[in-house]
């Protein structure tokens, strides 16, 4: 799924399908949970199957999901027969977010995807390949899905995201037999949280240790980042995001954008705010608050003649005069795929690093930056 790249503020605002699993199960909640940060999944493994909740598909959701994944021969108690049942491993998957991408490439499983909406959207150099030797099927776009390839490819899983509680495109698939699984990682504010559905995948595939050991690889990577930063006294105030159709749009103080400009040890402007989206407000109370901003991240302009071309005033920001402005527009894949966008939910460690270094780099003085780029 391509995620709108329109709102213009660090760290991307999410938009998503819709899409509902009408099996929802009203059971109680998963015991034994296997997940450490994330607040939308569990995971609970039994004796050759595994019980997965997930429990917030969308924002403020009520609803929870539950579903089997069970090894063959598997015994599965009565009290799950209302329950969806997705034999594992699977064989073949259908993704709906190029953000899944990186989690069959970490596992090694990314010859099982057999079909994407928007392909052109993919960055991914091995998953490309395999999109030019026609081994992965268009399947048009989010909202319109083409049925008749998803039911001709009959995929073991077809992994979805929701918005609300409605997507007829999605019911209709159900109603002819495929299995639709909702992933709600985008959800979350954590960024561990976030790359911590990679288990999900590691059941699907029955890759569960592999799975375990990525992500305690990745984890451990930002804990020794965020201690480099324990004693950091410093703190560069921070500006995000820009102009859109008379708006400027900057995460709320509580979002996964925020909590890593705080983590890094800088002043987020706007960390006071409440909410995990976005703030709409106006260039005049933007440049009140930020003119003198010390740093500032911006995603839709690739270079400082371009920023000053789109509005004259940009260049009365304190950031701009200093050239301290950041962006991680300018590294794309092989069609255009902004490569932040597919990997980064993976990656939080990579992206800590890159703020620290630009925050402090002092710190980290061998780093080059992976995502971000300091524009000229």
């Amino acid at each position: 799924m391509y995620r709108s790249r329109k709102f213009a503020f660090i760290l991307l605002l999410f938009v998503f399908i819709q899409c509902k699993n009408n099996n929802e199960s009203t059971l109680k909640k998963v015991s034994n949970n296997e997940i450490k940060h994330a607040k939308g999944l569990s995971i609970s493994t039994k004796d050759n199957y595994s019980v997965v909740e997930v429990s917030s598909p969308w924002p403020n959701s009520k609803k929870k999901f539950l579903y089997i994944l069970k090894k063959k021969n598997a015994i599965i108690p009565v009290e799950y027969k209302n329950v969806p049942q997705i034999q594992v491993p699977i064989k073949n998957i259908v993704l709906t977010s190029t953000t899944h991408i990186p989690s069959l490439e970490m596992l090694g499983e990314e010859s099982k995807l057999v079909g994407f909406p928007n392909l052109n959207y993919i960055s991914s150099e091995k998953v490309r390949n395999l999109i030019d030797s026609g081994k992965i099927k268009e399947l048009g776009s989010n909202q319109t899905l083409n049925t008749e390839v998803l039911i001709n490819l009959q995929p073991d899983i077809i992994m979805g995201y929701g918005l609300d509680n409605s997507n007829p495109i999605l019911d209709n698939l159900e109603k002819n037999g495929l299995k639709v699984i909702l992933n709600g990682d985008w959800n979350e504010q954590s960024p561990l949280g976030k790359v911590e559905w990679i288990k999900l995948f590691g059941v699907l595939f029955g890759k569960e240790k592999q799975a375990n050991a990525i992500f305690s690889t990745i984890e451990n990577s930002y804990n020794e980042t965020l201690k480099l930063v324990e004693n950091t006294t410093k703190k560069p105030s921070v500006l995000s995001g820009s102009m859109y159709e008379n708006t400027w749009y900057l995460p709320q103080g509580e979002s996964w954008g925020a909590k890593f400009i705080s983590n890094a040890k800088a002043n987020y402007l706007w960390k006071h705010t409440k909410g995990t989206g976005s703030l709409a407000l106006s260039f005049e109370k933007v440049y009140s608050e930020a003119k003198n901003a010390d740093i500032w991240f911006i995603d839709q302009y690739v270079s400082m003649e371009e920023i000053k071309n789109a509005n004259p005033h940009y260049s009365e920001f304190k950031a701009f005069k200093t050239n301290a402005i950041y962006s991680f527009s300018k590294k794309k894949g092989k069609t255009g795929g902004v490569i932040y966008y597919e990997l980064a939910p993976n990656r939080p460690d990579l992206v800590l690093k890159d703020l620290v270094k630009i925050f402090h780099p002092e710190l980290l003085p061998n780093y080059q930056l992976y995502f971000f780029e300091k524009l000229k």
